[in-house]
C-alpha cells in the first residue's frame, strides 16, 4: 500500500534554463525540493538553446508553487519520451483527424528520445533530446 501511495506522490518535473544558468538552476532545485533518486538529468536539444533539467520529487513534501520555467511532465520509459498531458492530447488530435480519443494508441517509437510540448496552448512542439550530463546529488538528498 505504501509503495502505491509513494508512486502517486512521485512527480517528474522539468525545468528549462540557459547553459550559463545551469549551476544556479541546479542549486535552486536542490534547495527548493527533495530530489528523489539523487539525480538530475540535464538534457539538450538541437531545436532549443535551453537545457532541460528533469528530476523526480515527492509532491507530499512540496509546500510552494513550482520554480519558474518548470512544468510537470510524464515519461514513457520504453522510448524515453517526455510529454505534458496537453501535448499528448494535441498529438492524438494531430494523428486522429482532429478528434481527441483517449483510447487512441500512440506509436511511442516515433517519439523516441524527445520531449513533446505545446506552444501557444495547442500547437504541438517536439524537441529531440539527448543527455547533456547527469548531476549526482549527495545521497542524503534522496
Amino acid at each position: 500500500m505504501w509503495e502505491k501511495t509513494f508512486e502517486l506522490n512521485n512527480k517528474l518535473f522539468c525545468t528549462f534554463c540557459e547553459l550559463d544558468a545551469l549551476d544556479d538552476t541546479v542549486y535552486a532545485i536542490t534547495n527548493r525540493y527533495t530530489v528523489l533518486y539523487s539525480k538530475i538529468f540535464i538534457l539538450e536539444s538541437p531545436q532549443s538553446s535551453e537545457l532541460i533539467c528533469t528530476y523526480n520529487i515527492d509532491m507530499g513534501n512540496v509546500s510552494s508553487s513550482p520554480m519558474p520555467n518548470t512544468i510537470l511532465v510524464h515519461r514513457k520509459k520504453e522510448t524515453n519520451t517526455l510529454y505534458t498531458i496537453n501535448a499528448l492530447n494535441a498529438l492524438i488530435r494531430k494523428l486522429n483527424g482532429g478528434k481527441l480519443d483517449k483510447s487512441y494508441m500512440v506509436d511511442w517509437g516515433e517519439h523516441k528520445n524527445s520531449i513533446l510540448l505545446t506552444h501557444e496552448f495547442s500547437d504541438l512542439r517536439k524537441l529531440d533530446t539527448k543527455v547533456h550530463k547527469i548531476v549526482n546529488l549527495p545521497s542524503d538528498n534522496s
